[in-house]
């Protein structure tokens, strides 16, 4: 079922408080590479990116039917460089970025939507209104889908096959891949798996191209915090995790500096913060 959640997971998560700039950028080197790429120019523009998970399937119990207005609001606030959705109707992810567009006059923004699966038909999952429900990518920028589908590893038990989008956009300091994904959690085994394959297949093929950026991650992971194994295990060496409850992340890859990480609380809108973080891209490594 969408958006389900064990009573022990949605407790963690409605105890978790606000903070403001007391995490960790979530770091990453590239894949395969020897440690961290060189910094950047002082100048390099900074990025702005928002993972949230909405509950808005309408199935859940952590769903209030407000998650898209308090989303819509936020972005209005922030107006981040891209935005990256969990647990959301495909009208959501329509509407979240016509507020970025009002917001931002003059940015073309753009937008896509993957939906998670049905098991049993491999149609899209169904919000209770009848629209599409899974993940999206808004972008200030134009963009355009570089990699989309559903994780090889599945629960047999879970209706729902998670999905997995990266998009091709770019900011004042060049092409970025944004990507998001969330992943499995009824089965641990699972779920370490989804994430292996997110970085090591997904993230590491946009980042094998001649002409790729760095790539953002925002995704609810339905891991732990920097100190879970299952979490280190799947990504990339030198990370160090920025989450809001050890559960949704962003990641980085290549390293980045002049992190900036805020949990911003949505109002009891969904179960979930906001979480917002703003870096200074590297330099591709060598």
């Amino acid at each position: 079922m969408p958006g389900r959640r064990s009573p022990a997971a949605r407790s963690r998560r409605l105890r978790m408080a606000v903070v403001a700039g007391a995490l960790p950028l979530l770091v990453a080197c590239a894949p395969g590479s020897a440690g961290p790429a060189s910094p950047g120019p002082p100048d390099t523009p900074e990025v702005t990116v928002v993972q949230m998970n909405l509950c808005d399937s309408g199935i859940a119990g952590c769903y209030t039917g407000r998650a898209v207005e308090a989303a819509a609001d936020l972005v209005r606030t922030e107006m981040p460089d891209a935005v990256t959705l969990n647990e959301v109707c495909r009208a959501g992810v329509e509407r979240i970025e016509r507020a970025l567009a009002g917001a931002a006059p003059g940015s073309s923004t753009s937008s896509s939507f993957q939906p998670a699966r049905e098991r049993d038909t491999g149609a899209p999952y169904r919000c209770a209104n009848g629209d599409e429900y899974g993940i999206g990518v808004v972008s200030r920028a134009p963009s355009s889908v570089a990699s989309a589908g559903t994780h090889p590893a599945q629960d047999p038990r879970d209706p729902e096959e998670r999905a997995w989008l990266c998009l091709d956009t770019t900011t004042a300091g060049g092409p970025l891949g944004v990507c998001t994904s969330h992943l499995a959690y009824t089965d641990r085994a699972v779920t370490r798996a989804q994430c292996g394959y997110l970085f090591d297949t997904v993230v590491a093929g946009l980042r094998s191209r001649a002409d790729a950026g760095p790539v953002v991650v925002g995704a609810d992971l339905n891991l732990g915090a920097a100190d879970d194994p299952d979490l280190r295990s799947c990504l990339p060496p030198g990370s160090a995790p920025a989450a809001d409850d050890g559960v949704q992340h962003v990641v980085v890859i290549p390293a980045a500096a002049a992190a900036r990480t805020r949990v911003i609380d949505l109002g009891g809108t969904t179960d979930h913060p906001a979480l917002l973080v703003t870096v200074r891209p590297e330099a591709r490594s060598a």
